[in-house]
């Protein structure tokens, strides 16, 4: 027994909003894994007062966290791009993002492999620590450079191709973003400099 209504415009209308939360979920995975989980698990481990091992595993989860959320962000991106007949890999901005999630990936398994898992020696960890710290943050601003290219991207993909307005307020959400996500990317490198001193 059915209300007798016709389904076709309930397909059409959940196929576009499946498509809308894929091309809005690519940059939110993204800022949230990379940037701001990313972020956390740099401050977290130098600025929770804690047992060593214990900052180590929130570090690992965090890390581990933010990398599988890259992943699935650069996921929803391809399959964004694949539904929509846009070609991949076709811009700076996706070139530097295979590149920073790779080297966060091999970041995450050298940490694990080398701090986390039991069996390592003292002399390689102590000897590869400041090593893994100098590489982590690269990896971290690679990402907020790789942020800020997308915020660019899609500004310019706006501008030319959805006819937003310059001054208009999605211009202007999307710069606020871009400078908010800055200034957050700031304090990870902050935080670090003053534990070391």
């Amino acid at each position: 027994m059915g209300l007798g209504v016709p389904t076709l415009p309930f397909t059409f209308v959940a196929h576009l909003l499946a498509v809308a939360a894929i091309v809005m979920i690519h940059p939110v995975l993204m800022l949230i894994g990379l940037i701001i989980m990313g972020g956390e698990a740099i401050i977290t481990y130098k600025a929770l007062p804690m047992k060593k091992e214990i900052k180590k595993l929130i570090h690992l989860i965090l890390h581990g966290i933010a990398l599988i959320l890259g992943i699935v962000g650069i996921c929803a991106a391809f399959k964004n791009h694949n539904e929509s007949g846009i070609a991949n890999m076709y811009s700076l901005h996706a070139w530097l993002g295979i590149g920073v999630i790779s080297l966060y990936g091999i970041q995450w398994i050298f940490g694990f492999v080398m701090f986390f898992y039991p069996g390592g020696s003292e002399s390689p960890r102590s000897q590869s620590i400041p090593w893994h710290v100098l590489f982590g943050l690269i990896v971290y601003v690679l990402a907020l450079g790789t942020a800020s290219l997308g915020f660019l991207e899609k500004l310019t993909f706006l501008e030319s191709s959805a006819g937003v307005a310059k001054y208009g307020s999605e211009e202007l959400l999307v710069n606020f973003t871009a400078i908010v996500t800055r200034e957050y990317c700031s304090l990870a490198p902050l935080v670090l400099e003053r534990q070391c001193l």
